[in-house]
Parts: structure tokens; C-alpha cells; sequence
């Protein structure tokens, strides 16, 4: 499996210029390319269904080729899921950090300057 660093996240609670709204999980999220250390920068809403750690750490994210591999028996905090077309994520729990897994397919074109 492949795995290249993405990006650093970051929860706030302050409005961001450029934030995106991901409805699926009812949070407001900023484009790491747009900041010199590839910060991504989350705001939650308050009936978001993301609950626990992820609310309340940084974390930190890698793209990978193998979604199934990159989770095989991790703790897993917020199951894979499609935030945009041709994208998949999910988060884990591996020695006290949160970790981001991020696997792009077909014609998905999110952050792919970031490869």
C-alpha cells in the first residue's frame, strides 16, 4: 500500500475564509493547498453526526491506494465514506492520533496538485 502525506487538520471554531460545507457530516472545511503548510482547517456544526476525537484533535492525513489495507485493524473513528465524487475517506485511531486516510479515484481532481 501507498501512502503519501496529505495534509494536517485542524478543528476551530472560528469561520475560515474559502470553507467548503461537506453535508454528509455537517462541517465547514478549508483546502489545505491554500495554506503554506498544508493546514486543513474543520469547523464542526453543532448536530454534526461526527462525535469524539476527531471533534476535538488534530490530525493528520495521507492519501493511499488501499483503503481496505490503510484501516485493516485499526480503531476505527468515523467509517469510510464519500465526501465528493471520486474521493473516500475514513479516520483511525493509531497511537493516540487521529489519522486520515484519503483515496482519490477515477477523474476525482480534489487537491491533485498535492500528489
Amino acid at each position: 500500500m501507498t501512502k503519501i502525506f496529505h495534509h494536517i487538520g485542524l478543528p476551530t471554531h472560528d469561520r475560515q475564509p474559502n470553507e467548503t460545507y461537506v453535508a454528509d457530516t455537517k462541517v465547514w472545511v478549508t483546502d489545505p493547498a491554500d495554506h503554506p503548510y498544508r493546514v486543513e482547517f474543520l469547523r464542526f456544526e453543532e448536530d454534526s453526526p461526527v462525535t469524539g476525537p476527531l471533534r476535538d484533535m488534530p490530525h493528520v492525513a495521507y492519501r493511499v491506494d488501499d483503503m481496505r489495507a490503510a484501516i485493516e485493524g485499526k480503531e476505527i473513528i468515523l467509517a469510510p465514506f464519500v465526501p465528493m465524487p471520486g474521493l473516500t475517506v475514513a479516520f483511525v485511531k493509531e497511537d493516540g492520533a487521529i489519522i486520515e486516510f484519503m483515496k482519490f479515484e477515477g477523474t476525482a481532481t480534489e487537491f491533485a496538485h498535492l500528489r
